[in-house]
């Protein structure tokens, strides 16, 4: 009776291993947002959401358009010094590009699909013929071209933000064409509340963004995050 019981310790361990890694990594903190060293399951508070704001469209100053190949890079640099002196970490949102000034604040969009996001340039390359940008593993998976590899994108650069928002949101997409936004978000209403789309513009595009609540501070936020996660949504939380 004790040989059986070992067999199916033996079989179940792995099994739960699975399932607890199975969503490790979907979500992706903002950069300057430390992630937690220890965190305790959050009770669901009511009333803990604000209510959406107005959609509003903030306006960012492009300095500079480029087109081409984007390809990623992950594990085999992951801890080692990038080109600025931080350390590279393959979840966050970083990217390294070869001319661009390090420090600044890009905006890409993977044209095959028309997922965008802002990463910060924090290394040089790719050094590759006809590759453009090298993505992080993390901006990668959210943009759509992990699986693939390399994507044909556009790379804009932006200025600084006009206004910082105070509070922690969840994003969930980022799109140029907004029916695609509202399609997700319509989805995302039949599971939470004050699930709404904000729009960034630029000179020579407007970004969609999906986005799931507002709080006060980034542990309700990751309480939603997970959530998400586990329905299978690659998210971001942001206080951007």
């Amino acid at each position: 009776m004790r040989k059986v019981k070992f067999k199916f310790l033996i079989l179940i361990v792995p099994f739960v291993l699975l399932t607890a890694c199975a969503t490790k990594h979907h979500i992706i903190l903002e950069e300057g947002i430390p992630p937690a060293e220890k965190r305790e399951v959050l009770k669901e508070e009511k009333k803990e959401e604000k209510p959406a704001p107005p959609e509003q469209v903030e306006k960012r100053e492009s300095k500079e358009v480029q087109y081409g190949v984007a390809s990623w890079y992950g594990s085999d640099f992951h801890g080692k010094p990038t080109s600025s002196g931080e350390i590279y970490d393959m979840y966050q949102l970083t990217c390294a590009h070869k001319t661009l000034p390090l420090g600044t604040t890009v905006m890409v969009t993977n044209m095959e699909n028309g997922k965008s996001l802002e990463l910060k340039v924090n290394d040089r390359g790719p050094f590759v013929r006809e590759r453009i940008i090298d993505l992080s593993y993390a901006a990668a998976k959210i943009i759509g071209m992990w699986e693939k590899g390399t994507a044909y994108v556009k790379v804009e650069v932006i200025g600084p933000l006009i206004e910082q928002v105070q509070r922690f949101t969840v994003q969930v997409g980022s799109f140029i064409d907004e029916a695609n936004a509202k399609k997700l978000a319509e989805e995302l209403r039949s599971n939470f509340e004050n699930v709404y789309v904000t729009a960034v513009e630029t000179l020579t595009q407007k970004y969609h963004r999906v986005r799931v609540g507002q709080f006060e501070n980034r542990e309700s936020a990751l309480n939603i995050a997970e959530k998400l996660s586990q329905m299978g949504f690659k998210v971001l939380v942001t206080s951007r």
